[in-house]
């Protein structure tokens, strides 16, 4: 309970049974909470780092090393390690890769900062001289990218094979990463002069059974769905494919009626008139020459027969995201109502076809003419490799697609964070006052990512760090970890190649963070919600916390 006094009197300004942590205190804490998360992860970095395996309240078992799953998973309670979950989060969110090199960076600037507050430099200057550093950085980081073709297949496959390099995927990691190629590059389109890539256009669909190397790549839509009616065609080639957001069902009334029927003439009548109004309804798609139908809604059994009858082949009950895939695969126009469904809104795809998958029956769409939504089926024997791998092949899928949008890369293996480090150390010889402590400090914590990457393969770090400073010194930029062989290597002969937006995003949100992190100096928790009933008072879905986490940062 926090008091404060007028007159010698004590007066009451916050609930009671909240807690408050000042200055220093806080800050230790703060820093301390959020290494811990930092060093949590820092095992996993690289080709070579250990996997984690994460148990949650209800036995379910994780098994990644991938940053943002493994946070993600974990049920973090301090407020200041929440923020670098958050971190994790955003750098998968804006990324898709990087997200375990940004978590472990903050952690190693905060571990920089700490050091410097134990010499009593004031946080200010701390938090200014690392602006300053982050500030030199970004230019530096514009004049030292590789820019590459975005039409360069070759590129974009070094970039995807690299992000694969550290999962459970790697040993098909080539194939993986051509797969990734070919369906961003399906589904890239041109808005204003600049490429564009929608992720959300790439299906990946997973089936357990056979292994990584039978991964398919399907240029249209695999639909988890099967043909309703056994009368009807299981394969049709050239299908014109009709889209409906509609039921052909016999609409229910908004209102409850009650139909009295006597006579067992009034109730045939009944089932004919139901009958002729599905069949009417039918009647429709088929003049339009559809033969392939793909309903968001159910289908009645009788018009089930019809559409039999016709050798149209129907799917029911698809989700709206897939109805939105199919109308991009397939160039259909997806028909809120059967008057306006004429042959311009037919979608075209070679084949469309029932095939079986390990236990299920699955819709191929596929041969399209110009598929700007795709599939990649992906096949693995377990379950929780199946998981990961798909993990895996989303990291490579973003990575792709930010060189194809940005049209930059980097050589990895932690070669820029050393050439950053080099140019920063200079740098920071040309400022005056205890800031060029704070920049210093900075480039210390630029260089844990190669010295980590090194430790993680079991190469002596302090010895491959000096060996990098001394080649970055001598000129050689693209030098950095081997960590497949276990040495340092040029990594422009390995094809070792991380993102522009990667790794310049990693450095920038961990910069924010650790500043954030470093600013706050007060803490108010409020009291721990009690239980009623089984749960908490006022607990929220997401987050619920012990308490609520006050900043000054601004």
């Amino acid at each position: 309970m926090a008091l404060a006094t007028i007159g010698g009197r004590p007066v009451l300004i916050l609930k009671e049974g909240t807690t408050r942590t000042r200055g220093e205190e806080a800050r230790r804490i703060n820093i301390m909470a959020a290494r811990a998360i930092a060093d949590a992860v820092k095992t996993t970095l690289g080709p070579k780092g250990m996997d984690k395996m994460i148990v949650d309240s209800l036995g379910d078992i994780t098994v990644s090393n991938d940053g943002a799953t493994i946070l993600q998973e974990m049920e973090v309670a301090h407020p200041a390690a929440k923020l670098m979950v958050n971190l994790a989060k955003a750098q998968d969110k804006e990324v898709g890769d990087g997200t375990t090199t940004s978590v472990v960076l903050a952690g190693e600037i905060l571990a920089e900062a700490e050091n410097l507050l134990k010499k009593d430099i004031h946080p200010t200057i701390i938090i200014e001289g690392f602006e300053k550093a982050l500030k030199f950085i970004q230019g530096e980081l514009d004049k030292l990218a590789i820019t590459v073709d975005p039409e360069d297949e070759e590129w974009i496959k070094k970039v995807a094979a690299t992000a694969m390099s550290s999962k459970l995927v790697s040993a098909e990691k080539e194939k993986l990463a051509e797969i990734a190629v070919k369906a961003v590059k399906a589904v890239q389109e041109e808005k204003d002069g600049k490429r564009v890539v929608d992720i959300d256009n790439i299906k990946i669909v997973k089936k357990k059974g056979g292994s990584l190397s039978e991964t398919q790549f399907i240029r249209g839509v695999v639909l988890d769905k099967e043909v309703v009616h056994r009368d009807m065609p299981k394969s049709v080639k050239n299908a014109k494919i009709a889209l409906l957001n509609l039921s052909l069902e016999i609409k229910k009334p908004e209102i409850d009626l009650e139909i009295q029927i006597s006579t067992p003439q009034e109730l045939r009548e009944f089932i004919e008139q139901e009958t002729r109004i599905l069949k009417e309804k039918v009647e429709k798609i088929a003049a339009t020459g559809a033969n392939v139908v793909f309903c968001q809604k159910g289908i009645d059994e009788v018009a089930q027969h019809f559409l039999a009858k016709h050798g149209i082949m129907a799917v029911r009950r698809v989700s709206e995201k897939d109805m939105q895939r199919l109308e991009k695969a397939t160039g259909a126009k997806i028909v809120n109502n059967l008057d306006d469904l004429t042959e311009e809104e037919l979608g075209f795809a070679g084949l469309v076809e029932e095939r079986k998958i390990g236990d299920d029956r699955m819709i191929f769409v596929e041969d399209c003419k110009n598929p700007k939504a795709v599939t990649i089926l992906l096949r693995a024997g377990a379950d929780t490799i199946l998981d990961e791998a798909e993990r895996g092949l989303k990291d490579a899928l973003y990575v792709a697609r930010n060189v194809v949008e940005d049209g930059k890369v980097f050589y990895g293996g932690g070669s820029i964070q050393a050439e950053l480090a080099l140019r920063l150390k200079n740098y920071a010889n040309t400022v005056k006052g205890k800031e060029q402590l704070a920049m210093e400090a900075y480039a210390e914590a630029l260089e844990s990512i190669p010295r980590i990457l090194a430790e993680n393969s079991g190469m002596d770090p302090v010895d491959a760090l000096v060996e990098i400073r001394n080649a970055h010194a001598n000129g050689q930029t693209y030098v950095g970890v081997d960590a497949i062989n276990g040495k340092v290597a040029d990594m422009s002969k390995l094809d070792v190649v991380d993102t522009y937006r990667g790794v310049k995003n990693a450095i920038t949100a961990a910069t924010e963070t650790a500043i954030l992190i470093i600013k706050t100096d007060d803490i108010i928790a409020a009291k721990p919600y009690e239980e009623k009933g089984g749960k908490k008072e006022g607990e929220e879905e997401e987050g619920g916390g012990p308490g609520e986490f006050k900043s000054d940062f601004d």
